[in-house]
């Protein structure tokens, strides 16, 4: 069976909320950075009429919901593929979820372990808190802007990393990774994608202003990539069904390629003829065999049900089991003198 992979970013905004760039402007710094699609998620708005190809790139539109009412601010929800507005139903979360199920739409939480920054007001964390909720695709396992807004502990450090950003961005958080492996070890499929949270604002500490992180920079550093049965066609019905139930099945991995790309990352399970891809259940016939490739050398990690089973540094890893779980991988890189996360894929659920 042929596998077709692609690479976007599922969180954007433009001026119809707290971004600066339009539409079309985000297509074209999307295809400079080398992205396949893009999906706008403006906050409490669905802009209708703006998805098609823009060049080489599939924009399609999602929405960032969240109750504007509620003191301090939490539980952002990526929605996507509702095909309508839904924000006036976002001050209960478990009715939110289920309406963009029953709109024919799936939905992620958005960055639910965020931290804030005491440098400057309209710096609070925006966590999820709407833990008993259920029915969500999955979570953002990582979000660069949120990230960096973490880091930002106080001002000689937010003057630091504003002009060297990658020297503070590591990862997804340990909570994020921990709750991930909970929700899943209580049997939820719950699948990940990373995105870039772009907004192309500048930002002023002190004397320093600049654009730290353009739209174009923001899409070469935490991605989402996902695989297809079949390719891209360059027509917008098509191809947006083809993205979305790739993001809605799992058949994911979020990749930071800014130090190395992640494209060719792949992540398999076999067990006699039965096989499966992130996001799929392999029925076991037989001992299950792991099999893991990288497009770069890293420290490759084989993780059952929350624990690290095996450990392989290079660009391959091979793990023969019979032990049923949910599975996962995480690759580190040295990055800037650093360790660094670099692909972290959805799960294989072995039954």
């Amino acid at each position: 069976m042929s596998i077709y992979e692609y690479a976007g970013n599922p969180h954007v905004h433009t001026p119809y909320s707290d971004g600066t760039a339009l539409h079309a402007d985000v297509a074209e710094a999307a295809s400079r950075a080398g992205l396949d699609f893009v999906i706008v998620t403006d906050h409490n708005v669905w802009v209708d009429g703006v998805e098609r190809y823009y060049d080489d790139v599939l924009l399609l539109v999602g929405e960032e919901l969240h109750d504007v009412r509620r003191r301090p601010q939490a539980n952002h929800l990526l929605a996507f593929n509702a095909e309508t507005e839904l924000a006036p139903l976002a001050s209960n979360v478990q009715e939110l979820i289920d309406h963009v199920g029953q709109a024919g739409g799936f939905c992620y939480v958005a960055h639910p372990f965020e931290r804030g920054s005491p440098v400057q007001a309209g710096l609070d964390p925006i966590p999820w808190e709407a833990w008993d909720a259920d029915g969500y695709t999955g979570l953002e396992l990582w979000n660069y802007m949120s990230e960096f807004k973490g880091l930002l502990r106080n001002r000689a450090l937010a003057v630091l990393y504003a002009l060297y950003p990658g020297l503070g961005i590591r990862g997804p958080y340990r909570a994020t990774l921990d709750k991930w492996d909970e929700l899943l070890a209580d049997g939820r499929r719950i699948s990940a994608i990373g995105g870039a949270d772009a907004h192309g604002e500048s930002y002023s500490i002190g004397p320093v202003e600049r654009e730290v992180f353009s739209y174009e920079f923001l899409f070469q550093c935490v991605n989402t990539h996902v695989l297809t049965d079949v390719p891209l066609s360059g027509e917008l019905v098509h191809d947006k069904a083809l993205i979305y139930d790739a993001l809605r099945a799992g058949r994911t991995w979020v990749g930071y390629d800014l130090p190395a790309p992640t494209s060719g990352f792949r992540f398999q399970a076999r067990s006699v003829d039965n096989q499966a891809l992130m996001g799929e259940e392999l029925v076991r016939t037989g001992a299950t065999v792991f099999k893991v490739e990288t497009p770069h050398p890293g420290d490759i990690r084989l993780v059952r049900n929350g624990e690290v089973v095996v450990r392989s540094r290079g660009r391959a890893l091979k793990h023969t089991t019979a032990r049923p779980g949910v599975y996962r991988v995480e690759v580190y890189r040295r990055y800037l003198l650093g360790r660094r996360g670099w692909i972290f894929s959805s799960p294989i659920y072995v039954r």
